[in-house]
């Protein structure tokens, strides 16, 4: 029974002093004035918008990554940075500023990107196939493939057009629309061709994400809403004062 009431005592005795420590902890921040947290906030976002500004550069950085490996023509590079990039950006806060038809707009990701070499090669591969497909067909204008390649390859060459250029591409296409016999090889084509939906990417980050960016933006968060209350709390007594 003693040692009853000496752990009940004990636990009184606690549960008292925590009270008593949550009291002066609201005393304490009562006591802070609003413009203590003004001139807190103003550091609070400047390191915001330095810790956003880290989160983007490496985004950016691992885009290029992306970027640079596809036109390096390295598909297992290109996927292995891919992964880095989409898992970096699943778990930061990246905001981002990206042109949406000539206007600029802010979005939280990286913005959409093209893997613009893998489409060539995979567009240049489909027009090969096409060229196997026209060369065993036999049609009143010929070998309308060859045709189309002996118009083209001439300003490939004086332009500098490698074989999988978009440039050398739309030459080829649009020679081979020329010929009455082309609409169903243009389908062959269309077929054949990849969408380019399948090498356009963008990756969405969180609004918000566990870590040191996201919690100094939660602590200003807090900080703004604080300033906010008391100074909604202040214009309502001083409008109370005007009608008593």
């Amino acid at each position: 029974m003693f040692f009853d009431c000496g752990e009940l005592y004990n636990k009184h005795l606690v549960n008292v002093i925590m009270e008593n420590m949550k009291k002066r902890g609201r005393l304490k921040f009562h006591k802070v004035k609003t413009w203590y947290l003004l001139v807190f906030l103003v550091p609070l976002l400047f390191v915001d918008a330095t810790l956003l500004r880290i989160d983007h550069i490496k985004m950016t950085e691992l885009r290029d990554a992306v970027l640079a490996a596809d036109q390096n023509d390295d598909d297992e590079a290109t996927s292995r940075n891919l992964e880095a990039l989409k898992d970096y950006v699943f778990s930061n806060i990246v905001i981002n500023v990206v042109d949406d038809n000539g206007n600029q707009r802010v979005t939280f990701g990286t913005g959409p990107f093209y893997l613009e070499h893998q489409y060539l090669r995979a567009a240049n591969k489909a027009l090969e196939e096409a060229e196997k497909t026209i060369a065993s067909d036999a049609n009143p204008n010929g070998n309308i493939y060859q045709m189309a390649s002996d118009v083209c390859r001439p300003q490939a060459i004086a332009n500098g057009w490698s074989w999988n250029d978009a440039n050398y591409i739309n030459c080829m296409t649009g020679e081979i629309q020329k010929y009455p016999a082309a609409s169903e090889i243009n389908d062959t084509i269309a077929a054949s061709l990849p969408s380019t939906e399948l090498y356009r990417k963008n990756y969405a980050s969180p609004l918000w994400a566990p870590t040191f960016t996201g919690f100094m933006l939660l602590l200003t968060l807090i900080v703004i809403v604080v300033i906010f209350i008391r100074g909604v709390v202040w214009l309502f007594l001083r409008l109370s004062l005007l009608f008593v």
